[in-house]
């Protein structure tokens, strides 16, 4: 057969989803070659409630749908043809090797399995006499790759070129004109609008006021900052005064944000939250956090919802911000107490168990990526946070257990991806934000990126050196 292109696969590829199979082979038209190493890979995976092991197991059920075309030797090298029925077809050759150059001594698993993978890649480039190309999310195999003078690339989502919405749109405004803002058609005020302007900041001519607004059915809604400054943590800019008034409105119920290290989204997350929980609008908050750690050590924590003692580790995030709220809560009622007013001091004891009593006032809870499945999630603030850590199978699966009396927040962050099967092309939070180019019909959606640290120097410091280094 002639194929048009010969892709050489790592593990990550097929743990990210493992119909890129079907993907890659674009009706059979490109060859799809799969080291045993690859195979033996997902083999280990497939025990398991997260997502690549949902997707070993996937991959394993595809297999199954294939019949053997063909099987020949080259030297030491193995090579069995396989035709798979599935979505698509594709045709894959698995390839093994007798013998490996590979000295195993002193050298970790995952750098002899990387080896043994580039090994059959250059195999192949020698074998179908064509150019091959290795794709692999992980940069330190495409590297070595490269040193073997094999071509390589990532797997990037269908648009491969960066985006950059414009969430916050600034425009002026006459001064007669503001008068009128209030539910005024957007389309009227500025004829360049898209569906991702969701906020914007009306400058108003021959002065230094401006009137921030949020966007709803293309009407125009000024902030009210009385409101949204009315609760634990106050906003402190324009982009978390745009983000809380969000959070607060009934019309928006899908928000997407990407934000930098520090900028308060959890917090403010939260804050809002248990408002509304406070004002009765949902029952309860539900926090869903997918870290790196979970792709190997679910297994070991257990996937019971709730803060019992192995669980903590997992939702530094959550509780850390829980702490803070109490804190700032208890600073507020210091500083506005009454003359002759006692309140007593607050120690780390005493934060733990209003932490404690929060959690139940205000139903909070935790889930467990894992336990999802199967299960139906009403009437609750629900926080997906780490989004950038999620593949779209991941937050799909997600997103999928929530029913229409809820409002959700995702959360995230590009410049801290930590899961090696996912990249900032690929991962859940970028298709989210991607998927605001067009207005929903079926969901409400705000998107914003909170660009301002507020965590302390150090910390915006330490943005600004390395963001500015990698560039």
């Amino acid at each position: 057969m002639n194929f048009e292109k010969i892709y050489v696969l790592d593990t990550n590829i097929l743990l990210e989803d493992a119909s890129n199979i079907f993907k890659l082979s674009d009706e059979t038209k490109n060859l799809i070659v799969l080291p045993e190493t690859v195979l033996d890979e997902i083999d280990t995976k497939k025990s398991g409630f997260d997502e690549i092991n949902f997707q070993a197991r996937e991959f394993a059920r595809i297999l199954e749908n294939s019949t053997i075309l063909s099987s020949k030797k080259d030297k030491t090298y193995k090579i069995i043809r396989l035709e798979v029925f599935g979505i698509k077809n594709a045709i894959i050759d698995v390839i093994s090797n007798d013998n490996y150059d590979i000295s195993t001594k002193n050298v970790a698993l995952n750098i002899i399995n990387d080896r043994k993978i580039l090994d059959i890649a250059s195999f192949s480039k020698d074998y179908y006499k064509k150019d091959i190309t290795f794709l692999s999310l992980d940069i330190m195999a495409r590297t070595r790759a490269v040193s073997l003078d094999i071509k390589t690339d990532s797997l990037l989502g269908s648009d491969k070129d960066d985006f950059n919405y414009e969430y916050i749109k600034t425009i002026e405004v006459k001064f007669e004109e503001t008068e009128f803002l209030e539910n005024a058609l957007i389309t009227e005020l500025d004829p360049e609008y898209k569906d991702y302007n969701f906020c914007y900041c009306f400058k108003v001519k021959g002065s230094d006021q401006v009137i921030l607004a949020t966007i709803q059915n293309k009407r125009v809604y000024l902030l009210d900052e009385t409101e949204i400054r009315n609760q634990i943590i106050v906003p402190l800019n324009k982009e978390q005064l745009f983000f809380s008034d969000a959070i607060l409105s009934h019309f928006f119920n899908v928000l997407i944000v990407e934000a930098k290290a520090g900028s308060g989204k959890t917090l403010l997350a939260l804050s809002g939250a248990l408002k509304l929980v406070r004002q009765k609008y949902f029952q309860r908050i539900i926090y869903i956090r997918n870290s790196i750690e979970s792709l190997d050590k679910g297994e070991d924590v257990g996937y019971l919802p709730g803060f019992e003692e192995k669980f903590k580790i997992y939702n530094h995030p959550l509780m850390d911000s829980l702490d803070y709220i109490i804190r700032s809560e208890y600073k507020k009622r210091k500083a506005n107490k009454k003359s002759g007013e006692n309140i007593a001091e607050l120690d780390d004891q005493e934060v733990s168990q209003r932490i404690e009593q929060m959690i139940q006032n205000y139903g909070i809870e935790t889930m467990w990526v894992g336990e999802m499945r199967g299960r139906t999630i009403s009437n609750a603030f629900v926080i997906i946070d780490e989004a950038q850590n999620m593949s779209n199978k991941t937050m799909q699966m997600v997103l999928s257990r929530i029913d229409n009396s809820c409002k959700v927040v995702v959360l995230g962050s590009n410049k801290q991806i930590d899961n090696f099967y996912v990249n900032k092309h690929t991962n859940s939070l970028t298709t989210l934000l991607k998927s605001t180019k067009e207005k929903s019909d079926l969901v409400n959606t705000f998107a914003i990126k909170l660009q301002k640290v507020l965590r302390g120097p150090i910390t915006e410091w330490a943005e600004l050196i390395f963001t500015t280094k990698n560039k």
